[in-house]
């Protein structure tokens, strides 16, 4: 993904260039919020923004700076936790989310905390699994099937029986708490794998049939409108 040229977007890697969400980011600071190893800051940079890259995860971040010394460009690197951030109120134009903090974080906590970041007029970009995807996918764990397994007021938190938690909220709850923490829903794309059904090699909740026919990933868009409470 680092050497990748040109930003995409999910498991079947749909083109920026397509969705066009980001527009022109040359000359913008950027938070890459749950960054992993850091490839979507990567891209960020090479079209002329000012990133900021922040997991909670050393690993990803050591993975980083090696992938930053290889290949580049540099920029900071912070370790911590997005739903309460050691970086400074209204430092952002833009934070951008890939399969990060909407999946991993409590919708509660870092929904605020990426308002406090952003300056007035600031947009929020998160890429997360589709709800539907969550609802269709069975409680063991494994592949989203055809018909719907769980009910709708279970997938807010998910407890895999690997370990871990996830949260999947209604479109509902994601409109509800982001208005709440002070943003305009400007957009949400659904995600849809290409008719050739290409198969992501990392990741799979949705086997590329099922994503053909129905959306695996949802892409949201929001406006700071004003500040969250704090």
């Amino acid at each position: 993904m680092w050497r990748r040229e040109e930003m995409a977007w999910g498991l079947f890697a749909v083109p920026e260039e397509q969705l066009g969400v980001l527009g022109d980011v040359r000359g913008l600071d950027v938070l890459d919020l749950a960054c992993g190893t850091g490839y979507v800051a990567a891209w960020l940079a090479r079209a002329g923004a000012r990133p900021v890259a922040l997991d909670f995860s050393g690993d990803q971040l050591g993975t980083a700076r090696r992938l930053q010394a290889r290949l580049g460009p540099a920029f900071p690197l912070v370790q911590g936790d997005a739903e309460r951030t050691p970086l400074v109120s209204g430092q952002f134009d833009l934070i951008v989310s890939e399969h990060g903090a909407a999946a991993w974080c409590d919708p509660a906590r870092w929904l605020p905390e990426a308002a406090r970041l952003l300056r007035p007029g600031g947009r929020l970009v998160f890429l997360t699994n589709s709800n539907l995807s969550t609802l269709c996918v069975p409680a063991e764990g494994g592949v989203a099937q055809d018909r719907l397994l769980r009910g709708q007021r279970e997938v807010h938190r998910v407890h895999w029986p690997g370990g871990g938690f996830e949260f999947h909220p209604s479109h509902g709850e994601w409109v509800g708490q982001l208005r709440r923490s002070g943003f305009v829903v400007e957009a949400m794309h659904e995600l849809y794998a290409p008719a050739d059904g290409l198969d992501h090699p990392f990741y799979e909740i949705v086997s590329p049939e099922w994503a053909t026919a129905w959306p695996a990933e949802e892409l949201w868009v929001a406006v700071l409108g004003q500040p969250a409470e704090q």
